[in-house]
């Protein structure tokens, strides 16, 4: 009797597995079968959730409160709280450090070698500015040559970044890591990141998605990892058709490839640091945070720490680690990273070490009536330039762009391997409803409806680049420039004007945090300072984050309104 339980059991269990499977593999739109061996629709069915990328930790979103909920004792008011939602995201456990760094450094100068002048100027503008520690009253001057190199500073945050540099290193993150996922599913084969690569033959996220054959100089058919294609369909996402060579590209319905490592907007840095899921109790947070850890001070109340201080910052004036043999946080200038407890996210020194770059541009108000969703001001609408095959434009080596930037550092616009890209146009705006230009940095807050001018239908003619004193909304300084004359020497030139109201461009980058030089005020996550995206600094670093795709928490057995800590 039990024998045949036990049969009847197995049956039904296989059975049950069986129309899983088919129900799984079946359209419920047309009742084709997807995946099968005759042909038709290929997708990947079997795709859980998407995987962690390297360094980072996952925050599960909400709503939370932002900006400032303590005393305003500077009276800034560019932080006025107001309640926003944010998406689930993944951000990094600490700040990038040196050693990480230093591996962008060493793959750009492989690649791209110092002995090709075409090159040169690529590796060069990767580099931190080591000089930034200089100070006209001080001696440091080891730390303009040790601190980003030697192993003594490997795992302390890399710092003389500046918001450009910040952005292009999560753009080259971003396609190592897929690089590595390739490779690990056989898609390409084994350390094909360290045989085949050079100047030529790079490998590119995007363009590999939109044009995957010709990842590594079009070269990815010949290095092939032997992954059996399921149908040659000559579909991008599962096999490209060809008699000779029949390779499986992983596309976007494979669900392989993460998504892009970028800066974190300032509302996903700021939910982030608070970690308010700490101090939850079911459905509500319990009080408000000044810090990123519980607690009105920024001494450890545990009874095994008690007394130490919970982050790396500047007590008073002449005072960055109290005295010899009671040191109260460590350091003296940055300090390795995880020398502090985490928030309850689990990330480390969110507050103090050093501040952080975040994507956003900056200006004083944060438009809360327009939106409340996943908020970023930032963005600029690019498309893929087509080519005369109708296929997506990918930039040579031989069509290398540089831009100079106002404080004269050259920078390379885009890699060779990447897709060519422009503003989008009237093609994509015409009638629609959700946006209506490229350029969205301005929107509502700088633009000329915005500005006492929009009357007008465009500013009044003033000194300079045109632009009407008193009329703008942001009177700032001309964009510095620098050009080569005839003879080959930098050409500086600079606004002088002595009108201008502010220092408010579209070129401000705002960062967040404390840093190893700031005092406790500015541990508070609510705060917010900028500064030119080229510029760097001794005391600014930054941390990478990348977006959840798929559902809002990950898969977990405990009760959805389980009560807090």
């Amino acid at each position: 009797m039990k024998v045949n339980n036990l049969y009847a059991l197995f049956f039904l269990t296989t059975l049950l597995l069986i129309n899983g499977c088919g129900k799984n593999n079946t359209s419920r739109g047309t009742g084709w079968g997807i995946n099968s061996k005759k042909g038709g629709f290929q997708y990947n069915t079997d795709f859980e959730e998407q995987e962690t990328g390297p360094g980072l930790v996952f925050i599960e979103g909400g709503t939370f409160t932002k900006g400032q909920v303590q005393d305003d004792v500077i009276h800034d008011f560019n932080n006025a709280p107001s309640q926003q939602h944010v998406m689930s995201f993944y951000i990094d456990e600490t700040e990038v450090t040196n050693i990480m760094y230093m591996e962008y450094l060493d793959w750009l100068e492989t690649v791209f070698p110092q002995n090709e002048p075409r090159y040169r100027a690529i590796y060069k503008s990767a580099l931190p500015d080591t000089l930034v520690w200089r100070n006209s009253l001080g001696y440091v001057e080891e730390l303009t040559t040790n601190y980003l190199r030697h192993p003594a500073y490997a795992e302390y945050p890399v710092v003389g970044v500046s918001w450009v540099q910040a952005v292009q290193y999560a753009e080259w993150r971003t396609d190592r890591v897929n690089e590595f996922l390739l490779e690990r599913e056989s898609y390409v084969k084994k350390d094909v990141r360290y045989t085949a690569i050079d100047a030529n033959s790079t490998f590119n996220t995007q363009a590999y998605l939109t044009r995957p054959e010709t990842s590594y100089g079009s070269k990815i058919d010949s290095l092939d990892g032997g992954e059996t294609p399921i149908i040659n369909s000559g579909k991008r996402g599962t096999a490209k058709k060809d008699t000779s060579t029949v390779n499986v590209y992983a596309g976007v319905e494979k669900g392989l490839l993460l998504p892009s490592y970028r800066l974190p907007t300032e509302t996903e840095w700021e939910y982030a640091a608070l970690a308010l899921v700490g101090d939850r109790e079911y459905n509500n947070y319990r009080g408000k945070k000044k810090y990123p850890w519980s607690g009105e001070y920024t001494r450890s109340q545990d009874r095994k720490m008690e007394g130490d201080q919970l982050a790396n910052f500047k007590f008073g004036k002449g005072d960055y680690g109290g005295i010899a043999g009671w040191s109260d946080d460590g350091a003296d200038i940055t300090i390795q990273v995880k020398s502090y407890p985490p928030n309850d996210f689990g990330i480390y020194d969110m507050g103090g070490n050093v501040a952080e770059w975040v994507l956003d541009v900056y200006r004083p108000i944060i438009d809360d009536e327009y939106n409340d969703f996943n908020y970023f001001r930032g963005n600029v609408y690019l498309k893929n330039v087509i080519g005369e095959d109708g296929k997506a434009r990918v930039i040579s080596p031989d069509e290398l762009v540089y831009d100079t930037l106002p404080n004269g550092r050259v920078i390379l616009k885009r890699m060779p391997g990447e897709l060519d890209q422009v503003a989008i146009d009237e093609e994509e705006t015409f009638l629609r409803g959700n946006f209506s230009e490229s350029d969205n940095i301005n929107f509502r807050d700088g633009d000329i409806e915005s500005s006492r001018s929009f009357i007008d239908g465009k500013p009044e003619d003033g000194e300079g680049n045109g632009r009407a004193e008193s009329t703008v909304m942001y009177d700032s300084p001309n964009y510095a420039s620098v050009k080569v004359d005839e003879n080959g020497k930098l050409e500086r030139n600079i606004d002088e004007s002595s009108k201008r109201t502010s220092l408010i461009t579209d070129a401000v980058r705002i960062y967040k945090g404390g840093s190893w030089k700031d005092r406790a005020y500015w541990l508070d996550p609510a705060q917010r300072r900028y500064l030119p995206q080229y510029v760097a600094t001794d005391y600014i670093g930054f941390r990478c984050a990348m977006s959840r795709l798929g559902s809002k928490s990950k898969k977990k057995k405990s009760a959805r309104n389980k009560r807090g800590r």
